[in-house]
């Protein structure tokens, strides 16, 4: 389940720009596109330079393939490269780093999105290592599609072990020495039982005297456990791995596999005051960039591609604007109307956004995004007419024709097979999503879902523990929810789950009515049906809350201000200040959960009121 800060902002007054006059986006000069085998790099630098960030990231992704031989590398969020050739064009691709402290130091950054990914990196910081940041974060996007789960420490500690790979000629060198050596050769190393339990709440991966050490300790831990010999020069760390995707405890795991923690700090501490080695490979053969293509892009391509940035980082005040002027530059680019699209979709103006779609789509057959997001939005999918589940099934399948990656479509397709009682099929579909987007815990909380309707219990709770205790907040309470669906006869051995939530906190569940962003108060009202009870909430401006990663529209377009009515709603509350309404929210859960049969009356939450009702 994914998180999400709230901050109510209405986008209706910029977004009607699209009809005003020429602004400041029309100063945006035509970018150059490169075209790899694998790879889009777009840049307002030379195209040797283009061609070169191409090549580097064509060759990090053969080190990967050499490495990691039954991972997949290719996602259902293509990434797009932009090489802007300095800050000032840096800061044209992403206005926010205007406002970013050290942002003159930035090299590049990497954009996690569901739908798309992004990577910029600036060409005049390439031959001081300005790739490391964003290699880095391309290292967690090839792990993230290919395993349920990794400890903290081990999955930055990798995305650090290649992020510092370095290409020599005809050589690729690995594990090439962190600029955080000094740091972990000096400074007091971090028990490695304490290692193993950082996660992102710690104080070891925020605190600015900790992080650099955590940051270089995990790296060295990969280091020695991956180069040299007596672990068997990755065999041990490969079992060790396997292990932790089996679902055994990572402690147990790392001393059944290394031996016991007091050994294992001593021979780390050695290492990290020692000489590092490093890994060599030879570097592709038949790979010459001067074959990859390339071309200028029109104004209006340049407008809607810098948009895009914009909008998949949620940047969206200045994302508007380019997609104005991109409008009135080509009022024939379908990606233009997909970005007004959902531009329009997260300010609730929904109508108005299917519209946008539909162009899009009639516009550019390809965009399959747009077919998704239409196809969503229409009638057919909340309709039980057999025609319309006929026609949406179609719609669905087109979509994957388009883009056979993109997991949430097999989502859509598993909850229809849910409602149609085939929950065979719908399992398939539903590991289907699970197999290409593994990282999210709410696709295999819905595997143990369709488990638990099946009348398989233990393994629904299996999944259900495995999320529990592997993840925090929203998730876990997710996993806690299906956990007590499950009869207790049936679950193994576990300690007792219960939820995470703010101290002193009452909790109730209810059906959205309606949500209203009070943008001048900085203030949130959230309205339930409790049981045919109507309970609102208050909640802050910057409130953050949880919501399922089975919505379609998920993390890329999501918004507490909007599309949320009709869906369960989970709230941890405190006692309000006055009786006019019923709490003060500490956390909202948002839950997008399962059909039920079409013959099956939809259950609503237990009708008992809240505490001090």
């Amino acid at each position: 389940m994914s998180r999400r800060t709230a901050y109510f902002v209405s986008l209706l007054s910029a977004l009607t720009i699209v009809a005003s006059p020429r602004n400041a986006a029309a100063g945006v000069q035509p970018w150059i596109e490169i075209r790899s085998p694998h790879f889009r790099v777009l840049t307002n630098g030379s195209v040797d330079d283009g061609r070169r960030v191409a090549f580097d990231f064509e060759k990090l992704r053969y080190v990967f393939a050499t490495q990691f031989p039954h991972y997949r590398l290719e996602s259902g969020a293509p990434l797009l490269i932009f090489a802007p050739r300095d800050l000032a064009s840096a800061e044209i691709v992403a206005p926010a780093l205007v406002s970013v402290k050290g942002a003159d130091q930035m090299a590049g950054f990497f954009t996690h999105g569901w739908e798309k990914q992004y990577a910029l990196i600036r060409l005049d910081t390439m031959n001081t290592m300005g790739e490391a940041p964003v290699f880095h974060e391309y290292t967690h996007s090839i792990l993230h599609m290919n395993v349920h789960w990794l400890p903290t420490w081990l999955d930055e500690g990798i995305a650090e072990y290649y992020a510092y790979t370095r290409f020599d000629g005809d050589k690729i060198l690995l594990g090439v020495s962190t600029q955080r050596y000094p740091i972990i050769s000096t400074g007091t190393p971090i028990p490695i039982e304490t290692l193993l339990d950082v996660d992102e709440s710690s104080p070891y991966y925020h605190d600015a005297d900790k992080v650099q050490m955590f940051y270089g300790e995990s790296w060295a831990l990969v280091h020695f456990l991956t180069l040299t010999k007596g672990m068997g020069r990755g065999e041990k760390i490969n079992n060790f791995f396997r292990l932790l995707q089996s679902g055994t405890d990572q402690k147990t795991a790392f001393v059944q596999v290394f031996g016991d923690f007091a050994k294992m700090n001593r021979a780390l501490d050695t290492y990290m005051r020692g000489q590092f080695i490093y890994g060599v490979i030879p570097a592709p053969s038949g790979l010459d960039e001067s074959t990859f293509t390339t071309r200028t892009l029109s104004a209006a391509e340049t407008e809607a591609e810098l948009a895009g940035f914009q909008l998949w980082r949620h940047e969206i005040a200045t994302a508007v604007p380019l997609v104005a002027q991109a409008l009135r530059d080509d009022p024939t680019l379908g990606f233009a109307h997909e970005e007004a699209g959902f531009l329009l979709f997260q300010d609730g103006r929904t109508e108005d956004a299917v519209t946008e779609f539909s162009k899009a789509y009639a516009l550019d057959p390809g965009l399959y995004l747009s077919l998704f997001a239409k196809t969503m939005l229409s009638p057919i999918a909340k309709s039980d007419a057999a025609d319309d589940e006929k026609a949406f099934r179609a719609a669905l399948a087109a979509v994957l024709q388009l883009n056979p990656q993109f997991a949430p479509v097999y989502v859509q397709l598993a909850r229809l097979d849910v409602k149609a009682g085939d929950l065979n099929e719908a399992l398939q579909f539903s590991q289907k999503a699970e197999a290409l987007e593994p990282w999210r815990a709410e696709y295999r909380l819905e595997t143990g879902e369709i488990f638990l309707r099946m009348g398989r219990g233990p393994e629904a709770a299996a999944i259900a523990r495995f999320v529990a205790q592997r993840w925090s907040g929203t998730d876990h309470n997710e996993a806690v929810e299906l956990w007590n669906e499950v009869p207790a006869d049936q679950w193994p051995a576990s300690e007792a789950l219960s939820d995470a939530q703010a101290q002193n906190s009452e909790k109730v569940t209810g059906f959205i009515e309606s949500v209203n962003c009070r943008a001048q108060s900085q203030r949130m009202d959230f309205v339930l049906d409790h049981g045919g009870q109507t309970l609102t909430f208050h909640l802050k401006q910057g409130f953050e809350g949880g919501f399922s990663d089975t919505l379609w529209y998920g993390e890329d377009h999501f918004s507490f201000c909007h599309n949320l009515e009709g869906l369960r709603a989970v709230v941890y509350y405190l006692p309000p200040s006055d009786a006019s309404y019923t709490g003060d929210a500490a956390e909202i859960d948002i839950r997008n959960d399962l059909p039920a049969p079409a013959s099956t009356p939809t259950p609503t939450p237990a009708t008992t009121p809240p505490p001090g009702h």
